[in-house]
């Protein structure tokens, strides 16, 4: 069997956070070592276990959205406990609403979802996911949003044309839903930005 152009970037995905969590988790062995070892933790520690904690967050995070999915179940706490790790000292919250387990696929979708409409919530604000009788709806209330509908166009189906490598969500999920054959939806206000699959 062949594989799609989105399988074998979500293959590559899958293999980059893979391979960079394992280094990451070992410098943050090495951070926790120091501290034992010296008794005492200086700016210099707390600001390199800061940036490890964020970046392991961050590959996590991304270990999902970009890497290969499946129908294998992730439980709510390991999705509640990534996006607690990668929302952490930022203005953005995210509440997940459903309490039982949901394929990897659709986790994926979610995370996609929500990059989305982060990069159109440059102030913060807070963001909530549900899922009722299969049907996602992800959204987002903010005070300011910045929305490019030259992006948002991307998600109801145009051709992506010069996309930033800090935008691909945009292209990703609705060739990611495609794949599973859901189609994406979107709805934008000044204040609320929603997206549904």
């Amino acid at each position: 069997m062949g594989q799609s152009n989105v399988n074998l970037a979500a293959l590559i995905g899958s293999r980059i956070c893979h391979d960079l969590i394992s280094p990451i988790g070992a410098i943050n062995n090495g951070l926790e070592l120091l501290g034992m070892s010296d008794g005492r933790a200086g700016p210099e520690i707390d600001l390199i276990t800061e940036s490890v904690e964020n970046a392991s967050a961050r590959i996590r995070f991304f270990r999902i959205a970009f890497g290969a999915a499946s129908d294998t179940p992730m439980g709510r706490s390991e999705v509640i406990t990534i996006l607690r790790d990668v929302t952490k000292g930022r203005r953005l919250t995210v509440a997940y609403g459903p309490m039982d387990d949901q394929p990897r696929w659709a986790v994926r979708m979610v995370f996609l979802g929500i990059q989305c409409l982060e990069s159109s919530m440059p102030y913060g604000g807070q963001i909530e996911a549900s899922c009722v009788s299969g049907q996602w709806t992800i959204t987002g209330h903010a005070s300011k949003t910045n929305i490019d509908p030259a992006l948002w166009s991307v998600l109801k189906g145009s051709e992506p044309d010069g996309l930033a490598p800090g935008h691909v969500q945009f292209a990703l999920l609705p060739a990611v839903a495609d794949d599973v054959k859901r189609k994406v939806n979107c709805h934008l206000s000044q204040d609320t930005l929603t997206i549904c699959f």
